[in-house]
């Protein structure tokens, strides 16, 4: 006997076939519409955002990040030099999307803690992402034993502490060849 959250976990493995997509499609055109940061009533994927520590309280707030899809742009140079040198092309940022999009939800709600996130769709020129907020003072969350911890780490996304932070951090790799990785890439390299 499956459980509801399976069911939803499963529609959302292939979110292009079936109701999903169908969703998703009315959904994106709607999306686009709307402002880059957006504090929606309830989580998009349920099972997800239950997964990932969201719980239905007060103090738990989740908003949708919009977020440009790509590399980095620059300006290109007008001095001389060969192609190969413009340093144009192929500039990535060092951080996810997903990090950057955590980071703008905590800018928008400077009361509040990231918890996690998670995708929720893209289309060619965006990506969606709705992060789980947490409010750092308030009495529900303080007394609760899961995310008291969250709360009292004080702006713990801009300081790479969320899972797509540790992720871009390299943290989830382990054993060889990951000597150099902790506590942090700039640790190692002063040492």
């Amino acid at each position: 006997m499956k459980s509801a959250y399976a069911y939803i976990r499963n529609s959302w493995k292939n979110p292009w076939e079936g109701y999903v997509g169908e969703l998703m499609w009315k959904r994106l055109q709607k999306w686009r519409r709307e402002p880059a940061v957006v504090r929606i009533e309830r989580p998009t994927r349920l099972d997800r955002a239950r997964s990932l520590g969201y719980k239905a309280k007060k103090g738990v707030a989740v908003v949708r990040v919009r977020i440009r899809r790509g590399g980095r742009r620059t300006s290109r140079p007008n001095k001389g030099r060969k192609t190969k040198s413009l340093m144009i092309s192929r500039l990535t940022p060092k951080k996810s999307l997903q990090w950057i999009a955590e980071e703008r939800a905590a800018r928008k709600y400077p009361n509040m803690e990231v918890l996690n996130s998670y995708w929720v769709g893209e289309d060619g020129k965006y990506k969606w992402f709705e992060v789980i907020l947490v409010d750092r003072a308030h009495p529900a969350i303080l007394s609760d034993k899961n995310l008291a911890g969250v709360a009292k780490q004080k702006g713990r996304v801009f300081r790479g502490l969320t899972s797509t932070g540790r992720k871009s951090r390299g943290l989830t790799r382990r054993g060889r060849g990951a000597e150099k990785v902790r506590p942090s890439y700039r640790a190692n390299f002063r040492r």
